[in-house]
């Protein structure tokens, strides 16, 4: 089912897609930037909760710059001094975060109405169009994220993307979740469990370096579990340098497994986060601050998590970080889900 979800500024119709299931589980997606807007799910007590942030109407989106729910590109997450070489030739990017080029630079995908190609009951796939040299990137790029809604309440995004060129390629999807409720407060006493024996270290601009760190004895170990807030105060260099958790975990395995799972006691609302990618940036909202947000929320410092599923930050310029190229003529698939229980 589609609404309208408003009008950008320059007067391009934005929509909202809503898939339910029969048990009232609710996703609505608009396109602009293929973003999640609300998800709602019932908790231990049958109260609709909407778990993830965002904005009530397209101009929100407009206006806001933390991407909520929004699907990002060419390349998420961090790419080092904004440039990168790439056979013979070196690009240069927009810098936007310091002297790095995140989450694509200022033209963000997260801020351009998509193509809606296909629509079902359960189910929207969005394309875009990003020709050569957009943001700095080689290569005529087509890309489409399907959004599936299942019965088991499992929110599925399925990515598929094919360049004329070989080009960096690290799409991701930035929602903040919080299980307790969108406009609940802090996610600090949620426990989250990442499946991780290591992390990307960074420097001091927040970009890997192409070392690896391990969890063990560490406020980075989250394998057996523990709330966001039982470690994030530590004197921890990787924590004082990200404000708290933002970085890049190494999931254990390979193939298409579990990476990550939240929970909130208040709730009885549990997440499990599943990927075929090698990483998953965990970022515990430590520059989100008095953000307006939907009906009336104003969403604070920590008011939420991000499970971003992802290649590795800055792949490109490290030799031994896996997948930072797609190559010419071929096609990228990846499949990441969020999948509800009680």
């Amino acid at each position: 089912m589609q609404q309208s979800f408003g009008k950008t500024a320059d007067g391009k119709y934005a929509g909202l897609f809503i898939l339910k299931n029969s048990r009232g589980t609710q996703a609505e997606i608009t396109n602009y930037g293929a973003s999640l807007v609300r998800f709602l799910y019932k908790d231990k007590n049958g109260i609709l909760q909407d778990l993830v942030l965002g904005y009530d109407n397209v101009s929100g989106y407009e206006k806001g710059d933390v991407f909520f729910g929004s699907t990002v590109g060419r390349v998420a997450n961090r790419i080092g001094e904004g440039r990168f070489k790439l056979g013979d030739i070196t690009y240069e990017l927009t810098r936007n975060d310091g002297p790095n080029s995140l989450h694509g630079g200022r033209d963000y995908y997260g801020k351009r109405i998509w193509d809606v190609i296909d629509e079902t009951d359960s189910s929207v796939t969005f394309h875009l169009f990003s020709p050569d040299k957009d943001q700095g990137y080689p290569g005529n790029l087509h890309i489409s994220v399907k959004y599936t809604l299942s019965e088991e309440d499992a929110l599925t995004l399925d990515y598929t993307a094919e360049s004329d060129k070989d080009t960096p390629l690290s799409l991701t999807n930035h929602s903040y979740f919080n299980l307790a409720g969108h406009d609940s407060g802090s996610i600090l006493s949620q426990i989250a469990v990442i499946h991780a024996d290591k992390v990307t270290e960074i420097d001091q601009n927040l970009v890997p370096n192409g070392k690896f760190v391990s969890v063990e004895g560490t406020p980075m170990d989250f394998r057996n579990g523990k709330p966001f807030g039982q470690d994030i105060g530590e004197d921890y260099y990787l924590l004082k340098m990200g404000k708290g958790y933002d970085h890049n975990f190494v999931i254990t395995g390979g193939g298409y497994r579990e990476a990550a799972s939240l929970f909130c006691p208040e709730t009885g609302i549990e997440m499990h986060v599943f990927t075929d990618l090698p990483g998953i940036q965990v970022y515990t909202s430590n520059f989100l601050d008095h953000e307006p947000g939907k009906g009336g929320a104003i969403y604070q410092f920590r008011g939420a998590a991000c499970f971003e599923t992802q290649f590795f930050p800055n792949a490109i310029n490290q030799e031994n970080f896996p997948g930072a190229v797609l190559k010419a003529g071929e096609t990228f698939r990846s499949r990441t889900c969020y999948a509800f229980s009680k």
